[in-house]
């Protein structure tokens, strides 16, 4: 955001004569700010994931992208009033965000007030330079699988779309992927170990390792304003079952490994799988991603990342739900799936393929384990109709096969 710090007018003396010139054509610069803000939401997905044909990668070689241009000099903030401008609220003294969650902000947009809705009008003496917020957990998660329910620094109320809190599923991944220097956002992914990511196996079927790049503690693609950065890694090698079929999609399951761990962060974290065989049948668990709200070109793709709670339904259940639709009476539900859903417009939808189905872990409060993986649906969020994902509970031993052959410590990932 530019910063006029005094007037688009500069005073010069010669003489005894003051001479105005007009310094800035303030009028097309506010034009060009008001454009940048009237931009359709694919647009923005677009600009933060790199999807739109005109986007440059800023990608660097090396794994993780550059987050300061140049640390040494101060960020501008826009003034908001008589000594006072927007500054990230966990930079401004008086009104501290702080890691126990307990200040709120509203996610709804505020036409009347000057900052964006991760700012506070701050008063310049109460301004930080450092956040109080720290990038570790104050508290080393015991294990995999934490969730962060009230979110990491803030919590966010006005979440009328199922908005998850910032950091609150720590194991989300967003898979991208490098072509004509462009960054395409491809689907979502889990971190279960500091350089491994478990996805499904369409989104990387036949695709490059060296070309995709994935995207750990992301949360609202519209800005790179959050509490703490995302990172970024490039993909090193990919692994997806052997009997993965693309047409019925059966074994729909990929690892991918990453050329560097990720950093152990509040908003990076591993999630737990199950164990072989478990059944989450009737249990409420968790969806999260960035895919669309709607099936079809009237879906719009989400800027914060969302959370839907369905029921796990039983396979019988579910075939028969299913051949019910265009799939026919002689359907069969393969065991390489699980369903969840069937709830009037609650679903995972397109550009949520790969991100985790996860479900409580019983006895232990806010923790979590992958029970499933997007993979397909039929239409999205219609009545009696599940959404199906991959089994991980079924597929666990191929798991393990292949992080054995990796040589990852499976402390990571495991109760």
């Amino acid at each position: 955001m530019l910063e006029f710090k005094y007037s688009a007018v500069q005073f010069f003396k010669r003489g005894d004569k003051m001479i105005i010139l007009q310094g800035f054509i303030l009028l097309r610069l506010m034009s060009q700010i008001c454009l940048a803000q009237d931009t359709s939401l694919d647009n923005l997905i677009a600009d933060i994931f790199k999807t739109g044909e005109n986007s440059i990668s800023t990608t660097q070689s090396s794994s993780v992208l550059e987050k300061n241009i140049n640390p040494k000099l101060s960020p501008k903030y826009q003034s908001c009033g008589n000594q006072r401008e927007c500054v990230p609220r966990w930079l401004c003294a008086n009104d501290t965000i702080n890691s126990s969650g307990e200040n709120i902000i509203d996610i709804r947009i505020d036409t009347g007030s000057p900052c964006k809705y991760l700012e506070l009008c701050c008063d310049l003496p109460n301004k930080q330079k450092n956040s109080d917020v720290p990038l570790t957990p104050s508290e080393t998660p015991n294990g995999c699988g934490y969730q962060n329910p009230n979110g990491v620094g803030f919590k966010i109320t006005g979440a009328v779309n199922q908005e998850a809190e910032f950091g609150e599923f720590p194991w989300m991944v967003a898979i991208l992927r490098e072509e004509n220097k462009l960054n395409l956002y491809e689907c979502g992914g889990a971190l279960i170990a500091p350089d491994i990511i478990l996805t499904a196996a369409h989104c990387v079927h036949n695709k490059d390792a060296n070309t995709l790049i994935v995207r750990a503690g992301e949360w609202d693609t519209q800005t790179k304003d959050e509490i703490i950065p995302h990172e970024d890694r490039y993909v090193k090698a990919i692994a997806y079952h052997e009997r993965f079929n693309k047409g019925s999609l059966y074994n729909d399951i990929a690892l991918l490994l990453v050329e560097s761990p990720f950093s152990s962060q509040s908003n990076i974290q591993p999630v737990c799988l199950p164990e072989i065989g478990e059944v989450f049948n009737y249990n409420r668990c968790y969806a999260t991603g960035w895919g669309k709200n709607k099936f079809g070109k009237d879906g719009e793709y989400q800027v914060i990342l969302k959370k839907i709670d369905l029921p796990v339904v039983g396979n019988e259940i579910c075939q028969s739900n299913l051949r019910e639709t265009r799939l026919g009476q002689h359907f069969n539900l393969h065991d390489s799936f699980i369903c969840a859903g069937g709830e009037k417009g609650k679903d995972t939808c397109k550009g949520d393929g790969g991100s985790p189905l996860v479900c409580p872990i019983k006895g232990e409060k806010n923790r979590f384990k992958s029970a499933g993986i997007v993979a397909w649906g039929i239409g999205c969020g219609e009545e009696n109709i599940p959404g199906v994902y991959t089994n991980v509970a079924y597929l666990r031993p191929w798991i393990n096969e292949k992080l054995k052959l990796w040589k990852i410590d499976s402390k990571y990932y495991t109760l």
